[in-house]
């Protein structure tokens, strides 16, 4: 059964955030440290400041409650999604899946362009927002998009195609893979690729130095990573206990991500720090880390990748095409790893280019 939902924050949630907020103990920093230790105090000081007096979750919720919510359960599993119609009643339509630490806001700034061209589905990931917590163990990217593709039976969509970033893009790969007769085709804007030396492929000094700075993050694993992957329960604790601590943990990964000449701005990064902190999900979302890596499974669907300047990685193409049927390649000089927050523009139209180029259309679909 699907069923409407509305966002509806009871008061003492808010109340008690204030209150925490209001209580924060805080570190001391050594002098000049700027990011070498992690976020500086004095930005994480003005971000939880204004989260305590200026931020309004309520003028926030009433924009999102503008937009169609729903949930329905699947797996035992509380899934929630926008389901946006496009005017075109024969419109293909696009799940768009977000990542960690993000959140269905990633795509607010892209519904209104992509709806005119495209029914949308936008749901929240088992374990984030309002999808979240989960309960049991396994709900990796395959399970995900196993219930994706139930989720859009269950609208009547026959035929779709599925778009992410970050952990949405390990999703959307994977629906590809466990749906291809419904799957028209997959568009990533991240798609790491890893050093290959049996791959015999030519690389050009651009794809090297790509792979330079993958072999120095695999080095190097970055500590959140390390902290999600092995001990989710244990940092969710003190994410779910103190909001000055799930605004640190997730305002770290926005500026460091992000491209300097597109940063996504502090009120809609604090909307998504509510989202995470309103819903109890740290640790829930965090486990996803620990359950992704289990296993994969190929994508035999045509496949477009968006690759952005300032991303985590860069992709690396001739070793992308040996692992999947690479259809669109685009390379853009603007925009980070949160591509449809930081450059709309650009993620739109390129994610409009891959699929109105597959063509076909959607077949059924039900509000």
């Amino acid at each position: 059964m699907i069923k409407p939902f509305r966002i509806d924050i009871p008061q003492a949630d808010l109340d008690d955030l204030t209150d925490r907020l209001s209580r924060t103990r805080w570190p001391n920093e050594v002098a000049d440290a700027g990011w070498d230790y992690g976020i500086p105090l004095a930005r994480l000081k003005e971000l939880a400041e204004y989260w305590r007096t200026g931020y309004d979750w309520r003028a926030h919720e009433a924009r999102l409650n503008e937009l169609p919510h729903f949930t329905t359960e699947i797996d035992g599993q509380t899934i929630h999604f926008v389901h946006v119609r496009s005017a075109n009643p024969d419109a293909l339509a696009l799940v768009l899946t977000h990542g960690w630490p993000g959140s269905f806001l990633e795509f607010l700034d892209v519904i209104e362009p992509l709806s005119r061209d495209f029914h949308l589905v936008i749901p929240s990931i088992p374990g984030y927002g309002f999808s979240g917590p989960t309960h049991r163990r396994g709900w990796d990217t395959v399970h995900v998009a196993r219930a994706w593709a139930e989720l859009m039976r269950r609208l009547g969509y026959e035929r779709y195609g599925a778009q992410g970033g970050d952990f949405g893009s390990g999703i959307s790969l994977a629906l590809g893979a466990v749906a291809p007769g419904q799957v028209a085709g997959v568009h990533v804007n991240y798609l790491p690729t890893r050093p290959d030396p049996a791959a015999g492929v030519t690389l050009s000094d651009a794809d090297e130095a790509r792979l330079d700075k993958v072999r120095h993050l695999m080095a190097h694993r970055p500590p959140y990573q390390a902290l999600q992957a092995t001990a989710p329960q244990t940092i969710g604790y003190a994410l779910t206990d103190s909001p000055v601590g799930q605004l640190a943990w997730i305002a770290e990964r926005f500026a460091q991500w992000t491209d300097p000449r597109s940063p996504v701005s502090d009120e809609r990064m604090l909307t998504d720090v509510s989202l995470y902190w309103l819903t109890a999900t740290a640790a829930s979302s965090a486990r996803l880390h620990r359950e992704a890596a289990r296993r994969t499974e190929p994508c035999p669907v045509p496949v477009g990748v968006a690759v952005f300047a300032h991303d985590i990685t860069q992709s690396v193409r001739p070793l992308a095409e040996r692992l999947y049927d690479v259809r669109h390649w685009s390379e853009f000089e603007r925009g980070g790893h949160f591509a449809a927050m930081e450059v709309p523009d650009l993620f739109a139209a390129d994610v409009r280019d891959f699929f109105l180029t597959l063509g076909g259309k959607s077949t059924g679909g039900r509000p």
